[in-house]
């Protein structure tokens, strides 16, 4: 029996100098993930940085469609520049993981959290998307009491931190937060969002309001999660309703959820579950006030939950608290571990 070498991928980085590019960085050499060559891809006012991966000195070109010839796997930061670039990257080879919510909810295009659905990456046709970030944190818990009885319903409200707004959001809140002791004045220019007329400032605030409103009077944000939830689960029944709320916390998010499912499932039951998930962590224990924070989620590959506890009305509702770094596993993370699935199956 010949033992062959799992071949190595030829990897890109698009967005690489931003927040979530920045992450990818970080977690190759966290997680010893091995590439056959790196390019490093960013907008043209960035090219020409240089920046160091696993020791090694790289410099950043201007993304353009050729930067795509023989690369294998493509990682999108995320951002406007993914319907046009990845297209042609997939044209040229490449596999593209992305962020964006560009092709999120296209039929063809799998949405994939490793930990729930990783049979799904297989139907890739080039292009692999990866969720939200607040629907990965809240799926990270849905998905083990999903497992233990069909779920009806989830109320879920979030509180997200800034830098899901970009290096620019966590500059505004620091700024922000510097003028008030100082006794000066500094402008919002970021939030609620960058696209929006009107800014508010988010230094001892919060603001009711992510991206932009639709239709139904939910935001974009808000919708993404109710779409988000039903493909990943594969089950349209699932009634989802959202808030999603952008709060003065510089990393990771945190949500609050109702979940109701079709039978009753005890407290123990849960919490055994969510122990076994792989990427969820418990930390509940009300008497000794252990439960999740977002300060001390951050930089931290799992997500937390804790707070759980039923519904007081409803034997059929469980109430719980999440909190995970929207930077990892709500981004480069999740994307990461859908990359390494790719190369461990090498289906790329």
């Amino acid at each position: 029996e010949v033992f062959v070498m799992n071949k190595l991928p030829h990897v890109a980085v698009l967005g690489a100098t931003g927040a979530v590019g920045q992450e990818f960085i970080r977690l190759f050499e966290e997680r010893n993930f091995s590439f056959a060559s790196l390019k490093l891809l960013a907008s043209a006012k960035s090219a020409g940085k240089k920046l160091m991966v696993c020791g090694e000195e790289y410099t950043v070109e201007e993304a353009k469609p050729d930067s795509f010839k023989d690369i294998d796997i493509a990682l999108f930061a995320g951002g406007k520049v993914s319907e046009v670039l990845a297209p042609e990257a997939v044209r040229r080879g490449a596999v593209v993981i992305d962020n964006s919510s560009a092709f999120r909810m296209d039929p063809q295009v799998p949405l994939i959290i490793p930990e729930i659905n990783p049979e799904d990456i297989e139907k890739h046709r080039g292009i692999i998307a990866n969720p939200n970030c607040s629907t990965i944190i809240m799926l990270m818990a849905l998905k083990p009491i999903y497992d233990l009885s069909p779920i009806k319903r989830v109320i879920v409200s979030t509180y997200q931190a800034v830098s899901g707004a970009g290096k620019e959001g966590i500059d505004e809140l620091y700024g922000e937060t510097e003028a008030v002791s100082k006794g000066t004045v500094y402008e919002p220019k970021i939030l609620p969002s960058v696209s929006l007329p009107k800014h508010y400032p988010i230094a001892y605030n919060l603001i009711p309001q992510i991206d932009i409103f639709l239709d139904n009077e939910y935001t974009k944000e808000e919708m993404k999660m109710v779409n988000e939830t039903q493909k990943i689960l594969h089950d349209d029944s699932i009634q989802v309703v959202p808030t999603t709320v952008r709060i003065p916390v510089y990393r990771s998010h945190s949500e609050s959820v109702l979940v109701e499912t079709e039978a009753p499932v005890s407290v123990a039951d849960f919490k055994a579950a969510c122990e076994k998930f792989p990427g969820l962590v418990v930390n509940d224990n009300p008497q000794e006030q252990a439960y999740p924070m977002p300060l001390y989620t951050s930089g931290k590959d799992d997500c937390e939950i804790g707070r759980i506890r039923k519904d007081l009305y409803n034997d059929k509702g469980m109430n719980f608290w999440i909190a995970g770094d929207q930077i990892r596993k709500g981004a480069a993370l999740n994307a990461l571990q859908i990359a390494e699935y790719l190369v461990e199956h090498q289906s790329f």
